[in-house]
């Protein structure tokens, strides 16, 4: 196998990461038993356990660790593990009596605490089971330098029957692509010069902007405020996809709009609950969003940058909280992903390696310098997924959280549902359960604008 140099971004994540603060991105997903008679013999948790290894294993990115390379200085590349072993990342948890899905949740925020072993490829899978033929679950760690949101998607769904079914398991595994050197062509010398000379002029300007988006005395709800503890929650929610996208309809911008306006009245209940005052402005969220070109190799690194949002919880009006974020989304569109304060990863992009290996240290805090919340959406594939023939019935994506963050709310769309995995520092946020109810009761509130959608506006998970 041909290495592979980490791009930037995907070095940043890389030196990012401390032990109380693991950059891994994760996803939970359940699963219910195949109806009728299964194809495997035997126990299902031993055949799903069986064949989460080989899936995984033949899927190249997933053989890949960090390796430090001495040119450039401060540099690493993807590299194969020679002595990869797939039992080493893939491991099986039987879970104690009880609600299934509460103790899969309460034992995923755990394993989310844990960093992953840096010197084997930086992923892990682990299988939860109660009863040997019962429901199940899977939750799945990658590193943030192995992937973003849409590369993890591209990876973790090898494990699904209808993808990996589809490709035979053979050659459109995820993995590096060897890239021809850029001084190989003079063309290509003189489009690399000039797309250079645009990045830099674009990394200036983001620069300034994060410059004066920073706050040395940020103000907040306390919990978003306090400090970091290393332990992980994570709390769940289920809307109905119907239920938003009628509020859309009614209200107008997008689903995602609908999505943070949500989050926005969440959390205006939550702090309600705690007895806390709503601070005049903010808090301030950051929203990922994909530079990555339709069609593009999932492999080729981390493609991010991001929109930052000031969530309006100090407005007591659904209504209106829904316009101010329509508004700020529209203004944060109409000037694109690649300017502004959010657009971290394109200054990023633009730092030597040696920079990423000595300046993480020093950035790790800077987060909370520019915003309280991550809230991040994941796309997943439109069509209905299952494991060993047993189909998935929900899933959960999970953020990470750096150094100064205690909250990241992600969500993704599937079979008719919006499922949102809340991750949260154990000690500033021992009360995630109220935060999951205040999403819930928000979407109900919203609802009240549409009259005529009878959907019903969440499930009970959390």
């Amino acid at each position: 196998m041909s290495s592979e140099l980490l791009a930037p971004l995907d070095l940043a994540f890389w030196h990012l990461e401390s032990v109380g603060h693991p950059m891994h991105l994760g996803a939970l997903a359940l699963f219910a038993p195949a109806e009728g008679e299964r194809r495997h013999g035997g126990p299902l948790d031993e055949a799903v356990l069986e064949l989460l290894a080989t899936r995984a294993a033949a899927i190249r990115r997933l053989r890949m660790r960090v390796q430090d390379v001495l040119v450039p200085v401060g540099g690493a590349v993807w590299a194969a593990d020679k002595d990869f072993d797939v039992r080493r990342h893939v491991h099986h948890i039987r879970l104690p009596g009880g609600d299934f899905a509460a103790g899969a949740t309460a034992i995923a925020g755990e394993l989310m605490e844990r960093p992953l072993e840096r010197g084997l490829p930086p992923w892990e899978m682990y299988l939860l089971t109660q009863q040997p033929d019962g429901p199940f679950a899977v939750l799945v760690k990658l590193h943030h330098a192995l992937a973003d949101g849409m590369r993890a998607v591209a990876i973790g769904a090898g494990i699904f029957d209808e993808i990996a079914g589809a490709r035979g398991m053979r050659a459109r595994q995820v993995g590096p692509s060897p890239v021809r050197p850029w001084f190989a062509d003079p063309a290509r010398l003189v489009d690399f010069a000039r797309n250079r000379i645009d990045d830099l002029g674009r990394a200036v300007g983001v620069s300034a902007s994060v410059v004066r988006a920073s706050r040395f005395d940020p103000r907040g709800l306390s919990a978003l405020a306090a400090g970091s503890s290393g332990t992980r929650r994570l709390g769940t929610v289920v809307f109905d996809l119907e239920a938003v996208r009628g509020i859309r309809r009614e209200t107008g911008g997008t689903a995602n709009d609908v999505l943070l306006a949500i989050v926005a009245g969440g959390l205006r209940r939550w702090a309600h609950q705690r007895g806390e005052q709503l601070p005049a402005t903010g808090p301030r969220a950051l929203v990922p969003v994909s530079r990555r070109r339709p069609g593009s190799a999932p492999g080729s690194g981390n493609k991010l940058s991001a929109y930052l949002l000031e969530l309006p919880v100090g407005e007591p009006d659904p209504r209106l909280r829904l316009a101010a974020v329509r508004t700020a989304m529209d203004r944060n569109k109409a000037a694109g992903p690649s300017r502004g304060a959010g657009a971290l990863a394109v200054l990023a992009d633009q730092l030597p390696p040696l920079a990423h290996r000595f300046g993480a240290p020093l950035a790790q805090g800077a987060a909370r310098m520019l915003f309280d919340v991550l809230v991040t959406s994941v796309p997943l594939p439109r069509s209905a997924l299952s494991l060993g023939g047993c189909p998935l019935q929900e899933i959960y994506p999970m953020a990470p959280l750096p150094r100064g963050q205690s909250l990241a709310i992600a969500l993704t769309t599937y079979g008719g549902k919006i499922h949102v995995g809340l991750v949260a520092d154990g000690k500033a946020v021992p009360d995630l359960d109220r935060l999951a109810e205040g999403l819930r009761e928000e979407l109900a509130e919203l609802l009240e604008l549409v009259p005529s959608n009878a959907a019903s506006p969440v499930s009970p998970a959390g």
